[in-house]
């Protein structure tokens, strides 16, 4: 039996080791949030927005540029958070470039790697082994929500990649991409289910495309209340909320049909301009997107969420010239060369910009090189879990919490491929310089210097052969096989 004594010698023991314990729980917890890694609590994990406008060029914001058309709620999401210089879409057209966003995985390892088409339609599906990133946060505690256009999974011979076999809890918007070129379609999907719509459809062709004659429900109107409705309804939990709209897309079978494939609503502010009418609608496209933006930030200030959410917006690849309206008026590639289908910047460096009040320091710009791949690192480390081995990512944490340069890790080469017109790729070293070969498999590559030529205008591959030699090589071995997506080449222009 113990004395006195050493009873209380032995309780000081337990008292001292205790507080030891206590401290040392809380240095590690100090440490972890000082060097911007997982939150230390569940309770600490932020909600995660991904806002993703459709062929929006980077050249489209006034933040970006834009002298022409008005986007003020953008501008602000810009000025109270970071804008990004040099980010880019894991694409240059929209199926391959949101597997990319989806998998973490670049162009050439990614499920999809371009636009099938109807002739194919298993070829633009993800597979049950591929792992996305609202798998990821899903299994992490999230409730995950897709709202817009999808593209990676449809009803039929594609079901392998339906959203709620990817990941989401729930869905509500296109599945078939060529069916979301109809703003005014005659019905969505919600989950599996077909929600009828009170607009009257020219049907072109046999998957939902077409043009309204009777528009009554502009699509990106209700996903913009969806979205809305969804960060309300889940605010007692963290979510993570997939939001891609469709606008500005074209309407391409209107174009055709009937020249002018930007049917909105009405024109906004553009209503008394003396412009045709594509130029007016596509003006008030990114002008009404804008607004819906607007809508969501004033929402999660209004329900408290602002200071636990990052929000985060781009575009799946450049700009488009489908809709028959003039793109000098509003140059939408910026400084840039290219559109949407170029492997020339215009193509494929897009807007980026990241809101978290009070965490992600308030009206910066970087000029970090990230990609959409990037995103399933960025969210599992937010999340506090781990991204998928087999992954092109790298979290960009250290650059939305305003961490020294040195923190932030980067990527030696990014890549991209398009399977249109013959096969062609492009690579980007460094974050500086950038090849692209067509041609054939052992074509020599235009090489350019984006810190001197952003605007990818001379070829300075004989000044600099040491470096296109090193891009070359890369190319040989950056993609993996598949069979769905082989190369044809062809002697084509980039």
């Amino acid at each position: 039996m113990m004395t006195l004594s050493q009873v209380r010698r032995t309780m000081m023991t337990k008292f001292f080791l205790a507080a030891c314990f206590s401290l040392a729980m809380v240095a590690t917890a100090t440490f972890i949030a000082d060097v911007g890694a997982a939150p230390a609590t569940a309770a600490d994990r932020p909600n995660v927005i991904w806002i993703m406008a459709d062929d929006l060029g980077y050249g489209d914001l006034g933040c970006y540029g834009q002298k022409v058309i008005s986007t003020p709620n953008l501008d602000r999401m810009a000025r109270e958070g970071l804008r990004f210089t040099q980010f880019y879409a894991g694409a240059t057209v929209c199926a391959p470039s949101r597997s990319v966003l989806m998998t973490g995985q670049h162009h050439g390892h990614t499920r999809v790697r371009g636009n099938a088409g109807a002739t194919n339609p298993s070829a633009q599906a993800l597979r049950s082994e591929d792992v996305t990133v609202a798998r990821v946060l899903q299994q992490s505690g999230y409730r995950t929500s897709l709202i817009g256009k999808w593209g990676l999974g449809d009803i039929g011979d594609a079901e392998s990649g339906l959203p709620r076999k990817q990941g989401f809890d729930e869905f509500f918007g296109f599945l078939n991409q060529r069916h979301a070129h109809n703003h005014f379609p005659d019905f969505l999907w919600r989950n599996e289910d077909r929600v009828s719509l009170p607009n009257v459809v020219t049907p072109v062709g046999g998957d939902g495309a077409g043009y309204a004659t009777n528009a009554v429900q502009f699509a990106d109107d209700l996903f913009a209340e969806e979205a809305i409705k969804f960060v309300t309804n889940n605010k007692s939990k963290p979510f993570f909320l997939y939001w891609s709209m469709v606008i500005p897309h074209a309407n391409n079978e209107r174009t055709r049909e009937l020249k002018n494939g930007a049917q909105v609503p009405d024109f906004g502010p553009y209503a008394d301009k003396d412009w045709p009418d594509p130029d007016r609608g596509q003006a008030a496209m990114i002008s009404r997107m804008d607004s819906y933006v607007g809508r969501m930030l004033e929402q999660l200030r209004e329900q408290g969420l602002a200071d636990k959410t990052l929000v985060m917006f781009s575009s799946d690849n450049g700009p488009h010239n489908e809709s028959n309206h003039n793109l000098a008026r509003f140059n939408p590639s910026g400084p840039l060369t290219g559109i949407k289908r170029s492997l020339t910047d215009g193509g494929i460096r897009v807007p980026m910009i990241a809101w978290w009040p009070g965490r992600v320091p308030s009206g910066g710009e970087t000029n970090h090189v990230a990609y959409f791949g990037d995103l399933m690192a960025t969210a599992s480390e937010l999340a506090g879990t781990k991204a998928p081995d087999k992954c092109d990512s790298i979290s960009f944490v250290p650059t939305l919490l305003g961490k020294p340069i040195e923190e932030q890790p980067t990527h030696e080469f990014l890549y991209w491929e398009f399977h249109e017109g013959g096969f062609k790729q492009a690579a980007l070293f460094q974050g500086r310089w950038k090849g692209i070969r067509t041609g054939g498999p052992h074509a020599s590559i235009v090489l350019y210097d984006l810190h001197s030529d952003i605007g990818e205008q001379t070829n300075v591959a004989a000044q600099n052969p040491d470096i296109a030699m090193k891009i070359e090589d890369y190319l040989k071995s950056a993609r993996s096989d598949s069979s769905d997506w082989q190369p044809v080449w062809s002697r084509g222009k980039k």
